[in-house]
């Protein structure tokens, strides 16, 4: 009997113990016993579902119009007569071991398809002196191109592959692009074939980046890296708007600063690749600069907008319709001048044989004249600058010493022996002079638009000068010239 107890007392504890583990175990396996949540599926709004898909078939549309471009030239390294002689190989125990004479160099860039017959847009740095180019399409066909046209001045190149019924982007406009708008960069970065990056407009008409002659960027905060360069900047209505150019990087990678050809230039530039192989610009032979705060000042003016001129070239369709150096433009062909870039932009594309309405700002008064546009001349001179000799001097403004343009030193500035002024031959270092923006070798030719033909004249002037006034500068640096603020102390 006493056996009989013992045993079913085991057996309850045993039968106690497993429960209890199997209990622990269950918990830990639920997760009931640390009380974790049930799962809860979001609740998506369908806006954010609809504009999900937006973007998925923009991609998806545009995708196989994106080609990848690899580029193949031959490098040369410039050759050693001695160490490159073959009998010198024969001893030589580490010819093997050298830089050969020539090899291949491949870069990889994109590009986005145009026309269902094979034109292809691209940069012109991802196709310069290639001899061999090929385009791989979204399906993994590939083909060798060949180069239809190319303008460095903008970056843009176009490129023909013999294919047809290709899948093609639409044009957009990019005049009516506004900051803040989607946009979407497809391109092949570090050989990743077709990566898609979504951002924003970021800034219109960028200009005076550094990156071509004549730059009208869109700015975008979309990924833009190494590979990207020739590929598309698209809309939400997957319209083509810009050809995506470089990125401002500290790095080499991406650090929200990309930068696009507007799609409305690279139009232009296409149009006349593939008529002409060549791109020709519109010339009115003026030299014109940023009116800053000061000088609008110096001129009379409320606002800074517009284009100064500093100088006109002789016989230049500028010349021929009366206008002057000094004179304002501040509309071209009915659209407001906004800056330099703006202007320069304007008259590049305009038509060669057109007349072109101007309006432009002489003292206080407003003129409208038209211009005959010429064709932009292949070879504009630009002239070195020598150092000049010491000869007599005067300090007439702090920090700025100065002294007669003689024919010989014009001669070495590379200027006209007739042009007149005082030459600059000393800028002392952080003087107001050099915050100014005046170097050695500057020709002084009028001060507060008085005509500066000799160093008397420059004396005479700046002795009437009351510390504090601010001084309207004439300058001729190398045969480029413009106007200068500078106040006195």
């Amino acid at each position: 009997m006493r056996n009989r107890f013992v045993v079913i007392t085991a057996v309850l504890l045993a039968g106690f113990f497993l429960g209890g583990v199997s209990y622990y175990l269950l918990g830990e396996l639920t997760g009931r016993q640390k009380g974790y949540p049930p799962i809860v599926v979001p609740n998506v709004p369908k806006q954010i579902v609809d504009t999900s898909k937006a973007f998925s078939e923009i991609a998806g549309a545009i995708s196989p119009a994106v080609v990848n471009i690899s580029s193949t030239k031959i490098v040369k390294r410039d050759a050693n007569p001695l160490f490159d002689d073959q009998f010198f190989d024969l001893f030589n125990p580490f010819r093997e071991f050298r830089t050969p004479k020539k090899w291949k160099e491949q870069s990889l860039g994109s590009g986005v398809i145009v026309s269902a017959d094979g034109f292809i847009i691209t940069n012109n740095h991802v196709i310069e002196q290639a001899q061999e180019i090929r385009i791989t399409l979204f399906d993994k066909r590939s083909f060798k191109a060949r180069i239809i046209g190319a303008d460095p001045k903008t970056d843009i190149a176009v490129i023909k592959v013999d294919a047809k019924e290709l899948p093609t982007v639409q044009w957009g406009d990019s005049d009516k692009l506004q900051v803040g708008e989607f946009v979407l960069a497809i391109g092949n970065p570090f050989g990743l074939s077709h990566t898609v990056t979504m951002g924003i407009i970021s800034a219109v008409g960028r200009a005076n980046v550094g990156i071509a002659d004549y730059e009208d960027f869109i700015q975008t905060d979309a990924a833009i890296n190494p590979g990207n360069s020739g590929g598309p900047l698209v809309n939400i209505r997957g319209e083509l708007i810009g050809i995506n150019t470089a990125i401002f990087s500290r790095s080499g990678g991406y650090q929200g600063i990309g930068f696009a050809v507007p799609s409305n230039m690279v139009r232009l530039v296409m149009g006349q690749l593939e008529q002409k192989g060549k791109v020709t610009r519109g010339w009115l032979g003026v030299t014109i600069q940023e009116l800053t705060p000061e000088l609008s000042q110096k001129f009379g003016l409320k606002q800074s907008k517009g284009a100064l001129i500093g100088d006109i070239a002789k016989g230049s369709p500028a010349e021929k319709s009366g206008l002057i150096r000094g004179d304002i433009i501040t509309e071209y062909d009915g659209k407001k001048v906004k800056d330099v870039g703006n202007l320069r932009n304007m008259v590049a594309q305009s038509k060669i044989g057109t007349e072109v309405p101007v309006t432009i700002l002489r003292g206080d008064k407003e003129y409208s004249v038209k211009i005959l546009i010429a064709e932009l001349p292949r070879d504009l001179a630009e002239s070195s600058r020598g150092n000049s000799p010491d000869e007599q001097t005067f300090e007439g403004l702090v920090g700025l010493n100065v002294m007669d343009l003689t024919k010989e030193v014009a001669r070495q500035l590379g200027l006209n022996k007739e042009e007149k002024g005082v030459v600059v031959i000393r800028v002392e270092p952080g003087s107001a002079s050099e915050e100014a923006g005046i170097r050695k070798g500057d020709v002084i030719q009028e001060v507060n638009r008085k005509k500066v033909e000799r160093l008397d004249d420059y004396n005479k002037i700046i002795s009437g000068m009351q510390p504090g006034d601010t001084l309207l500068l004439f300058v001729n640096r190398a045969g480029k010239k413009f106007y200068v603020t500078l106040r006195t102390s």
